[in-house]
């Protein structure tokens, strides 16, 4: 084990881990895995990441509750019981990460760590025990950039202020359209301010907004979002979405407006214990921060004047990954990349989203770049229920983008591929299953959908999923008219089934269909 105390963080690479990469069943795996502890004031959490992707794969996630900054305010000191839990619990992730050929394997300590009196000599303890792992000891400045940079790579153009939620402190960075500006740590995470607080919301309140005024920086975030990281944050996103019956149940990206952001934070601050455990969607073991929770928002709504607030379920661990990939991994587009990697192994000729990118394009003139980035992710994902049944291939290929784990997807984004790809597999238009995605997308949203999904299907019944064959069609938009063009003698011939499909495409675009032979 390592320790970095006050230095440039940096981190470890695999290459120092060899011991742990030795095991017998690496040799035949070649897919790279990585390893990393959050050691917080709150919980102690190992997340394994599989891959190189833009979009981190976790195929692991354990999380311990040991409230390490319990008592903190008072002692100065980590707590004696919560020590030593936390040192089986890292023995234990330590078995784990080198059962799956995890490496690097490294820990993060935070707030509670760095600040504590007995910090360091916790450190050494685990030193002693787990000369495996490397443990870094972040700086306040560290923890709100990695924290950053895990956002930004789930929300590239993220623009306001960043708000990463702890056990023991609270991180505050501008994000200014996509990049990382000036970042505070200020200590009032959840545990630290019940303690300062003596369990007083009254004094919570005026603790926050002492601080917050303190940094310099969020009143340039007016008008603008804030984006909230951080377990507490995100339970109270579980909360909203229960209440509202929203129809994804997914924390990352979740958005609302800023009244309603002020209405959630006052019904939960002002609530008692009995009945935040009767609220539905509530964590039991974040019953007791919540309260504390809601005043850190309402404090930061005041004090930013933002006008939406966005939960991502992305920060520090996702920091630190992101960290390592190569520099033309970082620089892909999240959603085009998800798109692709969700595809990976079910495609059947890579070079035909090219293709259809090419070829879908006359149907949208005039298109934004947010449009076109989405027509593209569909033309990579249209292959998708190649290898499901039948039968279900619209539902599942539906389902698929709807809810995969790719954090580079908006809910809007989820949304639109899914319809597409339900009627790319000629869902029926009023199928209950695509309930969801009609409610999270305006009426103009879903008929560019249902249009690119049906245009999709045209052009495989055309080509049967082969670029040569598509090669010989072509996609013409004249005034009150579509006009399917065909080369002679290319295999494609304007049969029944194309007819069908080119009638009800131009339906949806409000003009007469037609074919020509070339």
């Amino acid at each position: 084990m390592e320790l970095y105390l006050g230095l440039p963080y940096k981190p470890v690479e695999s290459e120092t881990m060899d011991q742990m990469t030795a095991q017998p069943h690496s040799e035949a795996r070649q897919v790279k895995r990585r390893a990393v502890v959050d050691v917080g004031s709150n919980s102690v959490r190992l997340v394994i990441y599989e891959g190189e992707s833009r979009n981190p794969v976790q195929i692991f996630n354990e999380k311990a509750v040991l409230r390490l900054a319990k008592g903190m305010t008072r002692t100065g000191c980590l707590d004696d019981t919560a020590m030593a839990q936390a040192e089986t619990v890292l023995h234990r992730y330590a078995a784990i990460a080198r059962a799956m050929g995890a490496a690097p394997f490294e820990a993060l300590a935070t707030s509670a760590v760095r600040d504590a009196e007995n910090g360091p000599d916790f450190v050494r303890r685990m030193t002693e025990h787990l000369p495996d792992m490397h443990i870094n000891i972040l700086s306040g400045a560290q923890e709100a950039e990695l924290s950053a940079e895990g956002v930004l790579c789930g929300i590239p153009g993220a623009d306001g202020v960043l708000a990463d939620l702890g056990g023991g402190s609270l991180e505050l960075v501008r994000l200014e359209a996509g990049k990382v500006g000036r970042a505070a740590t200020i200590p009032v995470g959840v545990i630290r301010l019940a303690d300062r607080a003596g369990e007083d919301l009254v004094k919570a309140r005026a603790i926050v907004s002492t601080a917050l005024e303190e940094v310099p920086f969020t009143g340039e975030a007016a008008g603008k979002d804030l984006y909230l990281s951080g377990g507490a944050f995100r339970a109270l996103a579980r909360i909203h979405i229960a209440q509202t019956g929203y129809p994804l149940n997914m924390v990352h990206h979740y958005t609302i407006g800023r009244e309603e952001a002020r209405d959630l934070a006052g019904v939960v601050s002002e609530a008692g214990r009995k009945l935040i455990e009767r609220m539905p969607g509530v964590p039991r073991r974040r019953i007791e921060d919540l309260p504390y929770a809601a005043v850190i928002l309402r404090r930061l709504l005041r004090a930013t004047g933002v006008s939406r607030v966005v939960f991502s379920a992305n920060g520090l661990r996702e920091g630190w990954f992101t960290r390592m990939l190569p520099e033309a991994i970082r620089a892909e587009d999240p959603l085009l990349a998800a798109a692709r990697d969700l595809t990976r192994g079910t495609i059947r000729d890579v070079n035909l989203p090219a293709a259809l990118i090419g070829w879908t394009a006359a149907l949208f003139p005039g298109e934004t770049h947010a449009q076109m980035r989405l027509r593209e992710a569909a033309c990579w994902l249209s292959d998708i229920g190649s290898h499901e049944h039948p039968e279900y291939r619209a539902e599942q290929a539906f389902l698929r983008v709807l809810r995969q784990a790719g954090i580079g997807l908006d809910h809007h984004a989820r949304a639109f591929l899914a319809l597409s790809m339900a009627l790319r597999y000629e869902a029926p238009p009023d199928a209950a299953f695509l309930a969801p995605a009609r409610s999270l997308l305006d009426m103009h949203a879903a008929r560019r959908a249902e249009t690119l999904g049906i245009a999709l299907r045209l052009a495989y019944t055309l080509s049967a999923g082969t670029p040569p064959l598509l090669a010989g069609t072509r996609l013409v938009l004249e005034p009150g008219r579509l006009i399917l063009r065909l080369a002679a003698a290319n295999g494609v011939f304007a049969g029944d089934a194309v007819l069908r499909r080119l009638e009800r495409l131009a339906q949806m675009l409000g003009l007469e269909a037609e074919t020509e032979l070339n």
